[in-house]
């Protein structure tokens, strides 16, 4: 298996990694835009686009800001491309989508949280619930995120290179979406006002409604303390689904789902789903840009 890689920070570098788990002779090929970039082991690296590589597929991992231009560059290899969320950091790209579906290639934005077990149960039995109300809640200290670096000067508290809480943190958004789907209608607060004092969107309140309830939406990057849920309030009962600790439980305490995941076996389980795709020439994912782009809307419009 030979891969193209587009960007090789942190996600990229677990991305290597799940690979090589999967097949121990893949060979990575990464696109550089500086030939000062250190290089990685096991890495060859190039600084033109390789027409002729003969890859079976690209990930797209460099800042967000740039994933338009490089997914419009990388077409004209005709190969799968595996983006990292979100797809983009603008709207306005229906230009490009178009350019896509002509090529008929196969896309999937990541969006590992929908390969989480947990997610897995929630969705299985979701339908089963005669929903009232949802709040979904993600708070974490930016800081934290990649030791050793100057945070401040990271994309994600730079809005030009695609950064902010709304766009780092729109898994919550997709599993909305992939959970209970299109919401009828949409209303969102965006505020960058915090103690981190980053230029970047550090706080997001979203509220979609549907026909029946309403689903509230809540992302940070100042909590210290680490919290990652979803409350379903049902008729009769009440499910909070609590990412950090991989549980659900009821309103009783009593605890409907504990998982059984190692550490980072959704970014596998993504990977492995994307790999038996391009194997089979599939042309669509259950993810592909499409599907992604309106999420982003939902996001950002």
């Amino acid at each position: 298996m030979k891969v193209l890689l587009v960007g090789l920070g942190s996600i990229a570098r677990k991305h290597i990694a799940t690979l090589r788990r999967l097949d121990p002779c893949v060979q990575f090929t990464a696109w550089r835009s500086s030939r000062g970039a250190a290089p990685v082991e096991g890495v060859a690296d190039v600084f033109d686009l390789p027409l002729d590589g003969g890859f079976d597929f690209a990930i797209v991992s460099n800042p967000t800001s740039c994933h338009a231009d490089t997914v419009r560059k990388l077409l004209a290899l005709r190969i799968p491309l595996y983006i990292e969320k979100p797809v983009f950091s603008t709207l306005g790209q229906e230009g490009l989508l178009e350019e896509i579906r002509r090529t008929g290639i196969l896309t999937h934005v990541a969006c590992d949280m929908r390969y989480l077990d947990t997610m897995q149960f929630i969705r299985e039995h979701v339908n089963d619930l005669k929903v009232n109300e949802v709040n979904v809640y993600c708070g974490s200290w930016l800081p934290s995120w990649r030791p050793g670096t100057d945070w401040k000067n990271g994309y994600s508290a730079r809005p030009e290179m695609g950064g902010g809480v709304h766009l780092d943190l729109i898994h919550e958004l997709d599993y909305l979406w992939w959970l209970f789907g299109r919401p009828l209608r949409t209303h969102k607060l965006l505020r960058n006002s915090s103690t981190l004092g980053i230029p970047a969107v550090d706080y997001a309140h979203y509220l979609w409604e549907y026909t029946g309830f309403t689903a509230s939406v809540v992302l940070n990057y100042y909590r210290k303390d680490y919290k990652r849920t979803l409350e379903i309030v049902a008729e009769g009962s009440t499910w909070t689904a609590d990412f950090a600790a991989g549980t659900v439980t009821d309103d009783t305490g009593e605890v409907l789902f504990r998982s059984s995941q190692e550490p980072d076996a959704d970014y596998m389980a993504q990977m492995r789903s994307f790999v038996e795709l391009v194997q089979k020439n599939a042309v669509s994912s259950d993810n592909d840009v499409f599907e992604a782009y309106e999420v982003l809307k939902l996001c950002l419009g």
